[in-house]
C-alpha cells in the first residue's frame, strides 16, 4: 500500500474515533442534565409535602381556637400532634428515598381527608345555624344569646375559607401502573413490554370545583429520563415534560381514569416512577418494576 493511502486511512479512523468520543460525551452530559432535573423534581415534591404538613398542622391549631366542644378540641389536638410528628419524619427523610417518601405521601393523603371531614363538619354546623338565624329573624330581640352564637359561627365560617381551599384539592387513589405485552396481558419483562398502563380514581370531593380538568401523568425511567413526546405543563413556575395527558369532566364524584403509553423506545430494567398532576399539584404517585 502506498504511503499517502495509509495516511488517508489512518486519518479517516482518527476522525471516526473523534466523532464517537464527541457523541459519548454529549450523551453523558444529556444524561447528567436529566438526572439533575429528576432530583430537582423530587426535592420540589418533598418541599411541597413539607409545606402541606406545616399548613395542615397550622389549620388544626387554628380550628382548636374556634370550637368550644371539648371532645372535638381533643380530636383536633391529636391530629395536630400526629401531623407534626410526620412532618419531622419527612424532614429527616432524603428526597431520593422513594419508599419512605411514598409512605409519607400516603399519610399526607389520609391527613387531607381527615381535615376535609372536620372542615365539612364545622361547615355543616355553620349552614345549620345560618338557617336557624334566618328562621328566627322575628325572635332576635327575645333571643340575644342565640343571635350572638350564630354571629360567632358566621365569623368562623369566613376564617375557614382558606381551609376549604386546601380540602378542595383533588386526590388520585387506587393507583395501578405496569407494562402489558402485545396480547394486552400484564408483564414484567422489558423485552415483552409493548405498552405502559396507568389507571387510578379521582376521589370523591364535594368541596372541589366541578368542570373540565386536565390530568397529567409523568413516567420517570430507572435512568432518570422522562418518557415524553415533547408535551409540557406548568408546575411550580416551570415547564415540565409529561408522558400522557387526559382531559376529564369532574363532577365531584369518584372518577376513573386510565392512560396508555405505547412503547416505541428501548426501555431499561429497573424501577419506574409515576407521578400524577392536576390543578398545579401532585395528586398521586406510585412505582412499578421491569426486569
Amino acid at each position: 500500500m502506498k504511503r499517502p493511502t495509509v495516511i488517508g486511512a489512518v486519518s479517516v479512523v482518527i476522525m471516526a474515533l473523534a466523532a464517537v468520543i464527541a457523541w459519548l460525551l454529549h450523551d453523558k452530559q444529556v444524561q447528567q442534565e436529566e438526572n439533575h432535573q429528576m432530583i430537582q423534581i423530587l426535592e420540589m415534591d418533598k418541599a411541597e409535602m413539607e409545606n402541606q404538613y406545616k399548613d395542615f398542622a397550622m389549620q388544626y391549631n387554628e380550628m382548636m381556637t374556634q370550637v368550644t366542644n371539648d371532645s372535638l378540641v381533643e380530636q383536633l389536638s391529636r391530629q395536630e400532634k400526629r401531623t407534626r410528628e410526620l412532618l419531622e419524619e419527612l424532614r429527616r427523610t432524603k428526597a431520593n428515598d422513594a419508599a419512605e417518601i411514598m409512605r409519607l405521601k400516603k399519610e399526607l393523603e389520609t391527613l387531607r381527608q381527615i381535615l376535609r371531614d372536620y372542615v365539612a363538619q364545622i361547615d355543616s354546623l355553620n349552614r345549620e345555624n345560618q338557617t336557624l338565624r334566618t328562621d328566627n329573624t322575628a325572635l332576635r330581640n327575645r333571643n340575644q344569646e342565640a343571635e350572638a352564637h350564630i354571629s360567632d359561627l358566621s365569623s368562623q365560617n369566613e376564617q375557614l375559607t382558606d381551609k376549604v381551599n386546601i380540602a378542595s384539592q383533588l386526590d388520585a387513589t387506587g393507583i395501578r401502573a405496569g407494562a402489558r405485552n402485545k396480547r394486552g396481558k400484564d408483564c414484567e419483562k422489558v423485552k415483552d413490554a409493548k405498552k405502559i398502563t396507568v389507571s387510578f380514581n379521582i376521589s370523591r370531593n364535594v368541596t372541589a370545583q366541578t368542570g373540565m380538568r386536565t390530568v397529567y401523568v409523568r413516567i420517570g425511567t430507572p435512568t432518570g429520563e422522562t418518557l415524553s413526546r415533547g408535551g409540557t405543563f406548568q408546575f411550580e413556575n416551570r415547564q415540565l415534560q409529561y408522558s400522557m395527558a387526559k382531559e376529564i369532566e369532574y363532577n365531584g364524584e369518584e372518577f376513573p381514569v386510565t392512560v396508555y403509553w405505547d412503547i416505541a423506545e428501548t426501555l431499561s430494567a429497573g424501577t419506574y416512577h409515576v407521578d400524577i398532576f392536576a390543578d398545579g399539584h401532585i395528586i398521586g404517585s406510585t412505582t412499578f418494576n421491569l426486569r
